[in-house]
């Protein structure tokens, strides 16, 4: 896979190593080094100062002859091998009297000629071949012998850089030898962002391209509770819910075109049949009037399509106000009343209170009403009761409309309300339905922030119940 997250990955890992051993490299080998110098030159000359007041100062107080020197020189000696450092005893003028590094001699001396204390400047030591004394750099201290409240002379300690370069790599190949070791263990990491990480977005990246090509029944398999794993079971419900949406659409064409084909297709044959004479003059009005119906449930099928369509793309937006329940169900009663006359239905009303407010949109709560009531209707058998109640119940006024009829099969229940469903009774028996009246309450309901329900035997009845917040006030 050209430019993945995982070669960007092991990239920045094998940058981030060099990068590291770079850092200890240059920096570090420059810091330790500039720290052993400083600790060792420190040491050198608090020995040295040493040295200046407990063996040398006395060499000055009294006469100088051989053997002082040649104790001095003994000293200097033991000391050199415990110190792994040359040490000179040197006159104000240059003269080394006596060097740790040879044998003694009274007779000759070195003399450097160009020897400057103020040299060091503010420091008590200095990195150099010491006026060309020695072949490589040294670092020298120097302290002086004071008599009298005067120098007389300076004790100086001279230890190769490469004594201090050795300690410098000693320590530092240690630095290398961990790190190396913390980056192999790091390669653990590497392991668990392969397994943890890289391959479940492998099978993530596979699934979301299967999705991407309408294969909706391919299963992603990544367990676990972690993030990738919530990712993986929200793909998963994600593809569920659009593989159910995508059966949906077809079916929601395959019902829409079927419902509007039907009164098209009477439409069209009768007025083919009025105007090419098939039907006589004093049929014709009969006809008419049958296209006429069938234009007026395309009207109303239309409707219903835009009214679901406004809750869809949540531009619908909700008059709320506060108004008596009781008085919208009593209005809806009313205009059913030619209706259940003719089929000699009745309607109870069962209020637990003379009044009963509540907030919503009214103009749609009465259309849920119409809709539930011209269901109830249509699937009542004649001289049957329909039963409308409204109840208080935890700040929630409860409605419910209770019919006779036919009753909803079990297998159907979970289907009312998608849209242009109907029970195959609702085909037999009333064929003007658009299928859509029971999906615009749910949605109206669902609007409001509310549930609606439906309880339903065969041969029994149903009864559909939705709730609507109360309001508090002085009448009620």
């Amino acid at each position: 896979m050209k430019h993945s997250l995982y070669l960007k990955f092991i990239l920045a890992y094998m940058i981030f190593g060099f990068l590291s051993f770079f850092t200890i490299a240059v920096f570090s080998s420059q810091m330790t080094l500039n720290y052993l110098t400083e600790k060792e030159a420190e040491d050198l000359y608090r020995e040295a100062n040493y040295i200046s007041s407990n063996f040398v100062r006395n060499y000055y107080s009294d006469a100088a002859d051989s053997r002082s020197l040649a104790t001095i020189h003994s000293h200097f000696q033991a000391l050199d091998t415990y110190l792994d450092a040359d040490i000179w005893l040197m006159n104000t003028d240059g003269t080394v009297l006596v060097n740790s590094a040879g044998n003694y001699s009274s007779e000759s001396a070195t003399v450097i000629e160009d020897f400057d204390p103020t040299d060091m400047g503010s420091n008590y030591y200095m990195i150099s071949r010491f006026y060309g004394m020695f072949r490589e750099d040294t670092l020298s201290v120097a302290a002086p012998v004071t008599y009298n409240f005067k120098p007389r002379g300076y004790v100086l300690i001279h230890m190769p850089m490469s004594v201090l370069t050795e300690k410098r790599d000693s320590l530092l190949n240690i630095t290398y030898l961990t790190l190396l070791f913390i980056f192999a263990f790091s390669l653990l990491v590497l392991g668990v962002f392969t397994f943890a990480v890289y391959r479940p977005l492998l099978k993530i990246t596979l699934a979301a391209r299967q999705y991407a090509e309408g294969n909706f029944s391919y299963a992603l398999k990544i367990a676990g509770e972690d993030e990738i794993g919530q990712l993986a079971a929200t793909l998963n419900y994600m593809a569920h819910e659009l593989g159910e949406t995508d059966e949906y659409q077809k079916k929601f064409v395959a019902n829409i075109s079927h419902d509007f084909r039907s009164p098209l297709t009477s439409i069209k044959g009768y007025v083919e049949a009025i105007l090419d004479g098939t039907i006589p003059p004093e049929m014709q009005e009969k006809y008419l009037r049958i296209v006429l119906m069938e234009t007026e449930r395309l009207n109303k099928l239309t409707s219903g399509l835009l009214t679901l369509n406004s809750f869809d793309t949540k531009k619908n937006r909700l008059d709320i106000t506060d108004f008596d329940i009781n008085a919208v169900i009593k209005d809806t009663v009313a205009s059913f009343e030619g209706r259940c006359t003719a089929r000699h239905i009745s309607m109870e009303l069962l209020f637990d209170a003379r009044q009963q407010f509540v907030s919503a949109d009214m103009g749609k709560i009465q259309q849920v009403m119409y809709n539930l009531l011209d269901n109830a209707i249509k699937f009542s058998p004649d001289n049957s009761v329909i039963t409308i109640e409204t109840t208080l119940r935890h700040e929630k006024v409860f409605i419910s409309v209770k019919d006779q009829g036919v009753g909803i099969p079990r297998d159907s229940m979970k289907k009312i309300w998608e849209r242009f469903y109907k029970t195959d009774s609702s085909r037999g028996k009333d064929k003007k339905g658009t299928g859509l009246g029971l999906s615009i309450v749910k949605e109206i309901i669902a609007s409001h922030g509310e549930h609606i329900n439906a309880i339903s035997t065969e041969g029994v009845g149903t009864e559909f119940i939705f709730t609507l917040p109360r309001v508090h006030t002085e009448e009620s």
